[in-house]
């Protein structure tokens, strides 16, 4: 068996060689995230065996994971999902969420899937954390189309975040609602202790400002400390790790509401440079290829419920949206853009394994299908853009380095 050492080189291998190798690729059509699974696909003890997961891989990925939702509740505005968007989006989804339990209750009936609560979960998922790179990249984060992208990519991350700690486990509904609201409640706490703490002219605030510069690195260090903070606590109330990374998100974007440009800088330096590629490296080193390749017909069967569940809602809702009027084709954007999952898919399947109720094989194959949409559908969305992006404010300026 690969030690830890072996391990983290392929996995750092791989991480250099995505971004160099979609490079190459025209018009950034192929994106990295998307190399990063295939290669950790090769390189996982299921084909080559030259990288295993352990407890150091394992830190690092949900360092990785966590990275992914603070950085992507940091990109969310609150007033514009608590809009006119965001409730659009938010009844979208619960459109979604309806049509998941109708298809996976007929699926078990014929006994075709297990874990059904698990699965509809999944299936109404948006990968926003996969999507903002994209975005990023192809210039459209700050464009009508991509703000409506993300409306439905931040409530499709969040509604399956807050299905899972609610509706998976054996709790009981009622016990998880009121220790879904305790969370809530600590979160609150923790983001007050900042917000009262450094308030503008305080003496903290102009010491931690002056380290932020310096090799104190201040304000990196209080971000993490933030980050694993809401983790443990989401952790101690048995709940998935992803809602405490969002809500350290959403803290963050709290405590400096206009953003901050060096702090920024430095958070995507780590987060994409090394830890976010962890993530996807052993997301794919999990794929049981030969589990998925035995069963086509199950994961084009995902696929479609995916496309249906997921983005079928998402572009009707689009077309019907009278204040941007999207273009057709715009409508299609939209729609293949919201249907992109991954990490909640990863997420959801774990902690149906995890409980005993899915074999490694059935959550192979979703998380296959996850992959293939991250790789299909931001292509088909590209393809579709007849002309450059416009756009109505400046843009957030792109980082070296950056996923494409």
């Amino acid at each position: 068996m690969p030690s830890a050492g072996a391990s983290l080189f392929w996995i750092s291998l791989i991480a250099v060689l995505a971004p160099l190798v979609a490079g190459f690729v025209p018009r950034r059509l192929l994106p990295e995230v998307v190399l990063l699974l295939v290669f950790g696909m090769l390189v996982g003890p299921n084909v080559l065996g030259l990288a295993v997961d352990g407890a150091e891989v394992d830190l690092l990925r949900e360092l990785g994971l966590g990275m992914l939702f603070l950085l992507a509740g940091f990109e969310i505005d609150v007033s514009e999902i608590t809009g006119r968007g965001g409730r659009r989006a938010l009844v979208t989804w619960l459109v979604s969420l309806a049509a998941a339990f109708g298809a996976v209750f007929l699926l078990g009936q014929s006994g075709m899937a297990t874990a059904e609560i698990a699965v509809a979960i999944a299936l109404t998922s948006t990968a926003l954390g996969t999507l903002l790179p994209i975005l990023k990249d192809s210039g459209l984060q700050n464009t009508p189309l991509g703000r409506t992208v993300i409306n439905h990519g931040a409530i499709g991350e969040l509604g399956p975040v807050i299905a899972m700690a609610v509706l998976l486990g054996s709790r009981g509904d009622v016990k998880s609602i009121v220790i879904l609201a305790l969370f809530v409640a600590a979160a609150v706490a923790v983001g007050f202790v900042p917000a009262r703490l450094l308030r503008e002219g305080s003496d903290l605030l102009a010491v931690i400002r002056r380290g932020a510069g310096t090799t104190a690195q201040t304000t990196v260090r209080l971000t993490m400390l933030l980050l694993i903070t809401l983790i443990a606590i989401a952790t101690i109330f048995g709940l998935d790790i992803i809602l405490g990374a969002f809500a350290a998100g959403f803290i963050l974007r709290r405590v400096v509401p206009s953003g901050d440009e060096q702090l920024e800088t430095k958070l995507e330096g780590l987060a994409f440079g090394f830890l976010i590629p962890v993530f996807f490296v052993t997301s794919g080193m999990s794929i049981d290829i030969g589990a998925v390749l035995a069963e086509p017909g199950i994961l084009l069967a995902f696929l479609a419920l995916l496309v249906l569940i997921r983005g079928v809602p998402v572009f009707i809702a689009t077309r019907l949206d009278r204040q941007e009027k999207f273009t057709t084709r715009e409508q299609f954007r939209v729609a293949l853009y919201a249907t992109t999952g991954l990490p909640l898919i990863v997420a959801v399947t774990g902690v149906a394994v995890d409980a005993g109720e899915m074999s490694t094989a059935s959550a192979s194959i979703l998380v296959a299908a996850g992959a293939i949409t991250v790789l299909v559908l931001p292509l088909v969305a590209t393809l579709l853009a007849s002309d450059p992006p416009k756009l109505d404010q400046s843009p957030h300026e792109v980082h070296p380095g950056e996923p494409s």
